[in-house]
This record gives C-alpha cells, structure tokens and sequence, in this order.
C-alpha cells in the first residue's frame, strides 16, 4: 500500500510499489509527447496530430490496463459541453490550452504574439520537467521512492500537469465540477472506465499534497 511523501533530512522518502510507480511515470511519458516542442522544419502533420491530440492521448495510460487501470483519457473522451478554457485555440486539444494558457485573455492578437515567442521554451522547460520527475520515480529501489530537493520540486509540478490533462478530460475545471463528478461516480458500476479515471485523479491529488506538505514543513 502507498505511503505518501515525508522529510527525512535533506530527502523526500514514500513507498510506491511498480504498479503504482508505473501508472504515474506512464501518465508523465505522455503528457510530456504532448508537450515536447516541435523541431524547426519538423513534419507538418506530425505536429498538426500533436496539437490536435492525436496518438499523445490516445494511449495517455497504455499499461495501466495491464495494471488493472482500465482508464482512457484520450481527446474523444472528453466531456461533451465542457466549455474551452479561455484563450483557447480553435482546432487544439483543449488539454494544452491548460497546459500553456493564454497569457492576454481579452486581446486576442497580443495573447496570439506573446505565445509566439514563449511557447517553445515553456514548452522545453515542462518536457525537462516531466523528464527529472520521470527520471526519479525510475530510479526507484524496491518500493522505496527517495527525492533530493530538485527532484521534489520537478515532481510537484510534473504531477500539477497530469493532472490538469486528467481534469481537462474529465471535465473539471472547479471544485463544483469534482463534487458533481463524484456525485455521478457514485452511481456508476465499480469497472466503469470514469470510476477508474477519478481514482488515477485522486491518488495523483493525494501524492502531489503530501510531497507539497513535506517540501513546506
């Protein structure tokens, strides 16, 4: 059973076993094909599918299955009527809209401009990101997951993508949206792909609030 984050010294030490470590670092690998930047010259349609969604998403937790997390969190899971995040790009998975928001929400020419010259290098810097985080859970030794300072902070904020991606696709955007969410689970049966999904968010929620409540003390 996982044991959230605690300070011990100069590290950050929690028990997850390989399943548990699998599900979190296979969501990362995939958020991170999401963002990784485009190469200058690189293939249009490669990068048309990318930010369209395409393959990134479609297999976002390919291997949980194998784990017993029968969950899909592709783009055509999305919510229907969820609304767009504001800013957002017509014809983009509306996951990278909360990835890389707007940065002008009512000009839409000067939102368009700053993410000219922005989104590649925040792009580069949340891909390094996931990477450093990725890195550390796979250097794990049996069960135990110890963290230096670098590691913790990178984790953090890794596991706050993943689950903006999850929340984009399940459609919660507020804590109404969660309680209505949960209400909705209730009444689903216990292999519903949506109950799966809501508990992938919530253990991702508990794991990143106990790391953040040690990194504090």
């Amino acid at each position: 059973m996982a044991r959230g984050f605690k300070r011990k010294g100069e590290v950050f030490v929690a028990k997850l076993d390989a399943v548990e470590r699998g599900l979190v670092v296979g969501l990362m690998e995939q958020v991170r094909e999401l963002l990784e930047p485009d190469e200058p010259g690189g293939d249009s349609a490669s990068r048309s599918a990318k930010e369209q969604g395409g393959d990134a998403f479609d297999q976002i937790v390919a291997g949980l299955g194998g784990s017993g997390w029968g969950v899909s969190v592709s783009p055509e899971d999305q919510v229907p009527g969820a609304p767009a995040s504001p800013g957002a790009l017509e014809g983009r998975d509306p996951a990278l809209d909360r990835l890389l928001p707007a940065a002008h929400r009512e000009d839409e020419q000067i939102a368009a401009e700053f993410r000219r010259f922005t989104e590649h290098g925040l792009r580069a810097r949340k891909t390094a990101n996931l990477s450093t985080a990725i890195a550390a859970l796979s250097a794990a030794e049996e069960q135990r997951v110890e963290l230096d300072q670098p590691q913790a902070v990178a984790l953090v904020v890794a596991l706050t993508d993943v689950r903006l991606v999850l929340g984009e696709r399940l459609g919660l955007r507020t804590d109404e949206d969660l309680e209505l969410i949960e209400e909705q689970v209730s009444s689903l049966d216990d292999d519903d792909p949506a109950v799966y999904a809501l508990a992938v968010y919530d253990f991702l929620t508990w794991l990143q609030e106990t790391l953040a409540h040690a990194l504090n003390r």
